[in-house]
């Protein structure tokens, strides 16, 4: 029994003990995480240098971007370095500073999908009124709504989960620092004190995800109604990536933090949460470029424009030499 006064570090959990896994771990790792970095790179790129993406859509959809660049880069590059370094400790500060980000990251982009939801809404249930209920300004503020909002929702659970006092030794079966975790190495009176601040968490989740059903509810009725099949495929393939994403992203944290406890064991809860953590970031710049015609051929343009300037350095390097 060891008070959280004298934790002076965490032991996470270790993917693989040979180090011939440990390496395949980080090999894996690093390849989403490459593949995360250049995919939402791409897009942050592409819709800064385009002006015709200068839309709401594409906004919301850059603001999403740089939140699963934070998310991944919050975990991924830790675990790859306790992979390749054969460790398993993570500091008390840097495992409070790990969960902060995470939590900040996580909870900003739930809020950013509940507000990109509405945006589709708008688009397609109130066409006429879009550029009055989405100008520029309301759009900045509703950015900035969901990463405050992501911000005191991190400081508000980071600070109370540490404030608990730690009993059960410091060993976290997972390869991060998760709030489940951290709870079941907190004292039993203390344990419902922190249930019940994550079910307010919880309860705000709710309605976000009854906002997003209810929003998709009426733009799958309006869409119906749509006479021409050009016009319902063009609607279809600008809600269709948004509703991939969130339909990833919610069910797998759903199923990691709320799955009962005889489904539960270590090996599972590995691979779920690197489901809800590791895999969307990466795979959501492909899910939204797969539909997407216009961003891809902006995509498309500037990766040309850049290839044609690139060849036209050679040849000046060649004729100069």
């Amino acid at each position: 029994m060891t008070n959280s006064s004298s934790i002076t570090q965490f032991l996470l959990l270790a993917f693989a003990d040979r180090r011939e896994l440990q390496l395949l771990h980080f090999w894996l790792f690093l390849g989403i995480y490459l593949a995360a970095l250049l995919g939402n790179g791409l897009i942050i790129t592409t819709m800064a240098c385009d002006h015709h993406l200068h839309t709401p859509m594409y906004f919301f959809l850059l603001n999403l971007s740089l939140l699963d660049l934070g998310s991944i880069s919050t975990i991924v590059p830790n675990s790859m370095a306790n992979s390749l370094w054969d460790t398993r400790a993570i500091s008390y500060s840097e495992c409070a500073a790990q969960l902060f980000l995470f939590v900040f990251f996580i909870s900003a982009e739930y809020f950013l999908l509940t507000i990109m939801a509405y945006d589709r809404y708008v688009a397609i249930c109130k066409p006429l009124h879009y550029g009055t209920l989405l100008g520029s300004r309301a759009c900045v503020h509703m950015a900035a709504a969901a990463w405050g909002s992501g911000f005191l929702n991190a400081v508000f659970l980071t600070a109370n989960t540490f404030s608990l006092p730690l009993c059960q030794g410091n060993v976290l079966d997972q390869f991060f620092c998760e709030i489940p975790q951290i709870l079941k190495l907190s004292c039993s009176h203390s344990y419902f004190r922190e249930v019940g601040l994550i079910m307010v968490s919880v309860c705000l989740a709710f309605g976000c995800f009854v906002f997003i059903v209810v929003s998709y509810v009426q733009i799958f009725r309006a869409v119906l109604r749509i006479l021409s099949e050009q016009g319902r495929h063009k609607a279809f393939s600008t809600c269709l990536p948004h509703l991939a994403v969130v339909s990833l992203f919610v069910s797998t944290a759903m199923f990691a933090y709320l799955k009962p406890p005889s489904v539960s064991s270590p090996s599972l809860d590995l691979v779920i949460s690197v489901l809800y953590s590791v895999v969307p970031p990466a795979v959501n710049p492909l899910i939204y470029s797969m539909r997407n015609q216009e961003l891809k051929g902006a995509l498309r343009k500037m990766m040309t424009r850049c290839f044609s300037e690139a060849i036209k350095g050679l040849f000046s390097s060649a004729q100069c030499s």
